[in-house]
């Protein structure tokens, strides 16, 4: 039976923390096995932000060691980088002229990061949701591993393959969400009511996969808590609910047994053991992090790169022939 096929990526717009790998990256490493993959680092996404040119270089190495890192394998998987493969590009703008206005200003990530903004918003952050739609079609992606922040934009995708389809005859695959796993949103340490977000500017925000053991400690040991001192989960109690997911998913302990191993102890002896189980659990992690050479992950990357170039090359030829482009 064919396997399914999966498309997903990562902005290389900030230092990656464990909310990516716990809510994304880890995912992909148990799905590889079993579907077709296509994992990228979408540098073009993040240029609808002011990028220093210097860390976005750094920062796409990054997202890419990190990939290997976790497990992500090229032998089952595709690991490439989205500006190397033009074809996106290509698409996105053949989508563009069947995306309606009104429907990209509707996105609320949109409505989101332009909030203050007046008239200074890229034309890029508007027309991101059809770029993330170009990424999506171009390799007849059936599965689309996506949280609740990014459902908006994949119900784009499937109504721009439908209007695609209606009009020019069957050519995309309508993609399905992945939904992102119970438990698996990570949280600010300091705002426990908003994601963790690795464009957060405070550092003591997030944890870092690079982090080192001491800075681990020190974020931990400052993380927010909620009012009392009882360790437990609730809506009651978003701080502490956090922290309890995080040492759940890094230790295979469930919540209700690690709510009864703390009952009578403050947050310090929780904390600390806490970091303790975060560091051991990112240690092998870091250890192959560190391993990894520039030069031989540039050459995975474009070894990737060609790959899917090869198959965005087919699907474009077809969109323009199906348009009535001479090609």
């Amino acid at each position: 039976m064919k396997k399914k096929i999966v498309f997903s990526g990562v902005q290389p717009s900030g230092v990656l923390h464990i909310g990516n790998y716990l809510g994304a990256i880890q995912r992909w490493v148990r799905l590889q096995s079993q579907t077709t993959n296509y994992f990228c680092v979408v540098d073009l996404h993040a240029l609808t932000i002011r990028q220093d040119p210097e860390e976005l270089h750094a920062n796409t190495l990054r997202v890419a060691k990190t990939y290997l890192a976790a497990g992500i394998d090229p032998q089952h998987s595709t690991i490439f980088i989205q500006s190397h493969v033009k074809e996106h590009c290509e698409l996105a703008w053949l989508l563009a002229t069947l995306c309606y206005m009104g429907e990209l200003s509707r996105m609320t990530q949109f409505k989101d990061k332009s909030r203050n903004k007046g008239e200074n918003i890229g034309v890029g952050l508007f027309t991101y949701p059809t770029l993330m739609a170009a990424d999506i079609l171009l390799y007849h992606t059936d599965l689309v591993p996506v949280g609740e922040d990014q459902k908006q934009h994949l119900e784009l995708t499937r109504d721009l393959a439908v209007r695609f389809n209606n009009a020019f005859g069957e050519t995309f695959v309508v993609p399905e969400p992945l939904i992102g796993e119970v438990g698996a949103r990570i949280m600010g340490l300091d705002d426990p009511t908003r994601k963790m977000s690795k464009s957060e500017p405070k550092p003591g925000h997030y944890l870092a996969l690079t982090d080192p053991p001491d800075a681990i400690r020190k974020k931990i040991g400052r993380a927010v808590t909620d009012s009392g001192t009882e360790i437990r989960a609730g809506a009651d109690k978003p701080a502490l609910s956090n922290l309890l997911n995080i040492y759940h998913l890094m230790s295979g302990i469930s919540i209700a047994e690690l709510e009864e191993r703390y009952r009578g102890q403050g947050y310090a002896a929780f904390k600390r053991d806490l970091a303790e189980v975060v560091i051991e659990h990112l240690r092998p992690f870091q250890e192959r992090y560190a391993a990894l050479d520039d030069a031989e992950v540039m050459a995975l990357l474009r070894a990737g790169a060609d790959r899917a170039r090869a198959v965005a090359a087919e699907t474009i030829q077809q969109v323009k022939e199906r348009m009535g482009i001479v090609v």
